[in-house]
């Protein structure tokens, strides 16, 4: 036990910091100002994780958190943070990624662009259905025999086969919290079993809930067993408690892990898609598809990465990691002609609908491992890029796609990652031929330490 600690600064993962002598402590849910104790979990030679244990005092910037499972879910790690506050954590975070692992030569990098709702921003839950459900310190130590334990909710961080039973996300609107709650009353009143992620069996297994900005609603229900009369019922019984929804679906999933990707999804009631809308263009969203979570975030962060693009209607842009097209339809209107990769498959085909439902002519879309398509042959085929933008996911960008972009030297290229430390490493890749010219994060996910960056570079 460490006694009586101040903490100085937030770290890495959301967690809080502290030093002892010369060692560097990691807390979770601290905030600098707090004076507290420290039960040590895990010590090494020069820094130490652990968890808060009493508080001596408390620090004047801390805020009361909303959702009564802060601490125990490890969703919002920043609830207890002033959201101005953890603005300014997040622009650091960038700032220290840049300068620590990139070591280029950088701009004025201002706040990070916020968003205006910082509750019920998502448009899309997933939830966990279990008979194991996770018992907090508190339960334990009460000495009460839980017999019940049927959950719905998430998964406990590094916990696989624990679930806690949520009352009430703030994360989504409040509906999602009650479609949540009928499938499990109506799953305990008519015996249908919570899933055993151990035995690898039951009935009630996960629920995705997509709301999409347009008001329209997806749910796709997954059951771990092949019970036509159960589902059924369930189904119907929720379409009547809940008309508004527009895309009612189901999955049968059977395997191991609760992946749906290569199983069919099936269509119980409404259309096989939802609609998200963005500047007039619509653009669909099926169950397997990708969209930004935070659908009018996701507008502000387009609208930074077309205005680092600087089209004037004459530019051939390549949009890299293109995911459903939306940043490559969201910017045709500007450009001559964009052409966009993706590695998945049902993803381009969602591209091609979305620029053909939106009368969009000027867009061409290729699926397959970027570092296999994006070749010299290949942009000797569709022309050399004026622009290039590329959003990879967290794991950056592979050396070979680094390589073929230096080769190609479009005269720009506007880099948009939800990880700044492995854009930073690619940024120090690309500093022989580019010179970073603006940064700009953008704050897509209130009340947890993740952070989206937009930087524009230019051709030296």
């Amino acid at each position: 036990m460490l006694e009586d600690v101040e903490i100085i600064d937030v770290a890495a993962e959301g967690n809080a910091l502290a030093r002892v002598d010369d060692m560097v402590v990691f807390v979770p849910f601290g905030a600098p100002g707090d004076r507290v104790d420290i039960k040590l979990e895990k010590k090494k030679k020069s820094y130490a994780q652990g968890r808060i244990a009493a508080f001596r005092s408390k620090s004047q910037i801390r805020v009361e958190p909303r959702c009564s499972h802060f601490t125990i879910c490890g969703g919002c790690r920043w609830q207890h943070l002033p959201y101005e506050y953890q603005l300014r954590c997040k622009r650091q975070q960038v700032v220290d990624a840049l300068e620590r692992i990139a070591k280029v030569e950088l701009p004025e990098i201002p706040q990070a662009l916020g968003s205006d709702h910082i509750w019920e921003y998502r448009n899309k839950m997933e939830y966990t259905f279990s008979n194991r459900c996770w018992l907090t310190f508190e339960q334990l130590n009460s000495g009460e025999d839980f017999l019940d334990r049927d959950a719905a909710g998430f998964h406990i961080p590094g916990a696989f086969d624990k679930v806690l039973d949520i009352s009430r996300c703030h994360l989504q609107d409040d509906i999602s919290n009650r479609m949540r709650h009928f499938v499990k009353d109506y799953g305990k009143a008519h015996g249908l079993p919570f899933y055993d992620l151990k035995a690898q069996c039951g009935f009630l297994r996960t629920m995705m809930v997509r709301i999409a900005s347009t008001g329209e609603m997806m749910v796709v229900l997954v059951v771990g067993e092949d019970r036509p009369d159960d589902l059924k019922a369930l189904l119907t019984a929720f379409a009547a408690e809940f008309p508004q929804v527009t895309s009612l679906m189901y999955v049968v999933n059977t395997k191991v892990n609760d992946t749906i990707g290569d199983l069919p999804v099936e269509l119980f009631s409404g259309k096989e898609f939802i609609e998200e809308e963005m500047e007039g263009l619509r653009f669909r969203v099926g169950p397997k598809s990708f969209y930004q979570t935070n659908s009018l975030q996701a507008y502000e962060l387009y609208k930074v990465v077309r205005e680092f693009a600087g089209l004037t209607g004459s530019e051939l842009v390549y949009d890299l990691y293109t995911g459903t097209g939306t940043i490559a339809n969201f910017v045709s209107r500007k450009a001559r002609k964009v052409v966009g990769v993706e590695y998945v498959p049902e993803a381009i085909e969602d591209a091609k609908v979305n620029s053909a439902v939106n009368g969009i002519d000027n867009t061409i879309f290729f699926a397959g491992d970027m570092k296999d398509v994006l070749t010299d042959e290949f942009i000797a085929t569709h022309g050399k890029p004026d622009v290039m933008i590329v959003d990879p996911p967290r794991a950056g960008m592979h050396s070979d796609v680094v390589d073929t972009i230096l080769r190609a030297e479009p005269p720009v290229i506007v880099y948009v990652s939800c990880n700044p430390a492995t854009q930073a490493r690619d940024l120090a890749l690309l500093d022989c031929k580019y010179a970073v010219e603006a940064v700009q994060p953008v704050d897509m996910f209130p009340h947890t330490q993740h952070v989206e960056n937009v930087v524009r570079l230019r051709r030296r």
